[in-house]
């Protein structure tokens, strides 16, 4: 019932709906225009497939593909609470030839010509289905995938980026915090708050962009300011001066910056992303000697270096206080230190106990003498 009551406040589908689906004499998709003010060019367009996907909510969801010859990444677009794919075609074409991308767009249960009622948990069933079938049906994979949210839609966006580990990127234009967070400035999370993004944000661990305008008067710019500071993999922001919550597409520094964003993640290779999640880590990089340090201590005489070569405990006490052969490191040895030299202190073997200062425990051509060495 709160998420019902709450879906009131936060979905704006418009009404009437842009676009009507239509099946054509050979059985496929077309769309036509609702209203002859607004004639929707698409049926002359040969690199769109019209979809329509079966959720697993039982509802039916339109969903266009906008096919780029030179692409190497596919962008999956989210769109804000109060539009459609009819409002949205004209964009989707730029965005496909400026940025060299596929572009899978589609209208939430409610929205368009999709089925059922708009609400959280339909919005990512929906988004769920069609990224079942960016991979079914055109063999994309999360490696060669960039969710982009926009407004309402970063919720859906964030959803399914938390579950992808190997996703490409993720790009949120006016993301929003929660939606409660809209309405009110409240620093707690209820159960009835829609979109927790606030708390998803962290565990999406691919590059983040986030594009937001500092005069939104719908979403407020702290809440892309936040999300930018909360992302584990921040990528740099972008801040629009005097940009609005719908305008931000008129600015020549979104396309400008959306573009640098794609060359990166398209440069971006397995050994790259790889190195940044070391580094982020704080992980040593990774060495091909493997051979143990000639001047390494045993457990004897250093407990905190790594674990002694007479037994593979990190502090022996069993063999700690025996000084061992410097050529087989056992304790007393009697079998090789005949040939081994003696103790300059006393002259007896290798395995002298009385005298400690004799080098039992370092194998090392430091040069210094058993004294300091020991």
């Amino acid at each position: 019932m709160l998420s019902h009551l709450a879906a009131k406040f936060a979905f704006f589908p418009p009404s009437p709906a842009t676009y009507q689906i239509k099946k054509s004499e050979n059985g496929k998709l077309t769309v036509v225009s609702s209203s002859s003010s607004m004639p929707i060019p698409l049926a002359d367009d040969s690199s769109l497939d019209v979809l329509l996907i079966d959720t697993k909510r039982s509802n039916k969801i339109v969903a266009f593909y906008l096919k780029n010859p030179y692409a190497r990444l596919t962008l999956l677009y989210s769109h804000g609470n109060a539009a459609d794919l009819g409002q949205l075609y004209d964009l989707f074409v730029q965005l496909k030839l400026n940025l060299r991308v596929n572009i899978m767009g589609y209208d939430y249960s409610g929205y368009g010509a999709s089925t059922g009622k708009p609400s959280e948990y339909n919005t990512y069933a929906d988004i769920e289905a069609v990224y079942q079938c960016l991979q079914t049906e055109y063999g994309v994979s999360q490696e060669d995938l960039i969710l982009y949210g926009q407004s309402v839609g970063s919720g859906p966006t964030l959803h399914l980026a938390s579950k992808l580990p190997r996703l490409r990127g993720v790009v949120l234009h006016s993301g929003i915090l929660s939606g409660l967070r809209v309405l009110c400035h409240v620093k707690f999370s209820f159960c009835f708050d829609i979109y927790q993004n606030i708390n998803k944000i962290q565990k999406v661990k691919c590059p983040v962009l986030v594009i937001h305008g500092t005069e939104d008067d719908v979403v407020n710019w702290l809440h892309g300011n936040k999300l930018w500071k909360m992302a584990r993999e921040p990528y740099e922001p972008l801040w629009i001066k005097g940009g609005g919550h719908c305008n931000l597409e008129l600015y020549p520094d979104y396309i400008r910056h959306l573009c640098r964003f794609i060359q990166e993640m398209e440069n971006m290779t397995t050994e790259i992303r790889l190195k940044k999640i070391r580094q982020n880590l704080c992980l040593p990089t990774r060495s091909n000697n493997t051979s143990v340090s000639a001047n390494r201590c045993c457990c004897r005489i250093k407990c905190w270096k790594p674990k002694c070569l007479g037994c593979p405990k990190t502090s022996c006490i069993k063999c700690s206080w025996r000084v061992k052969c410097p050529k087989c490191w056992i304790p007393s040895c009697v079998r090789c230190c005949r040939s081994s030299p003696k103790c300059p202190k006393c002259w007896r073997l290798c395995c002298c106990i009385k005298c400690l200062n004799w080098r039992c425990c370092v194998e090392t051509n430091s040069g210094l003498n058993g004294k300091q060495d020991g």
